[in-house]
């Protein structure tokens, strides 16, 4: 019976070892990509939910697209929107937002490549059509 937790363990160790020497250190623009999406994802979740304030309907949308410029004046309005302050999950948003615009100006400014600066695409962005068969 040693014998099995003992080679289970080793077992355990090798994996893990093989786990962590496979995965390469985050980014700056891996770590601004996926807040990004994380923000935008949970800005959905809070615009579809029943139980937060009616106040989140008015609020700007969100969407992000860190390869268009236009991101940084995103960021900067939603961080100053004045309403909705009083809920728990809009000043959540809020804070990640904020950091997001941080590290993108401040630690990130020379790895990112902005592609475009179409603000528009930031208000009405394309989701892909998928046909139905």
């Amino acid at each position: 019976k040693l014998a099995t937790t003992n080679m289970l363990l080793r077992l355990i160790a090798l994996l893990s070892y093989v786990l962590l020497a496979n995965t390469a250190p985050p980014t700056c623009y891996s770590r601004v990509l996926s807040l990004s999406k994380e923000i935008t994802e949970s800005f959905k979740e809070l615009q579809t939910s029943k139980a937060v304030d009616s106040c989140v309907t008015t609020m700007p949308r969100l969407y992000l697209d860190i390869h268009n410029y236009c991101v940084l004046a995103k960021l900067r309005e939603f961080v100053a929107y004045p309403t909705c302050d009083r809920v728990l999950e809009v000043s959540e948003l809020k804070e990640k937002a904020r950091s997001l615009y941080t590290i993108m100006i401040s630690y990130c400014r020379r790895d990112l490549v902005f592609l475009t600066d179409d603000c528009n695409a930031l208000e009405n962005p394309i989701v892909p059509h998928i046909e139905s068969s």
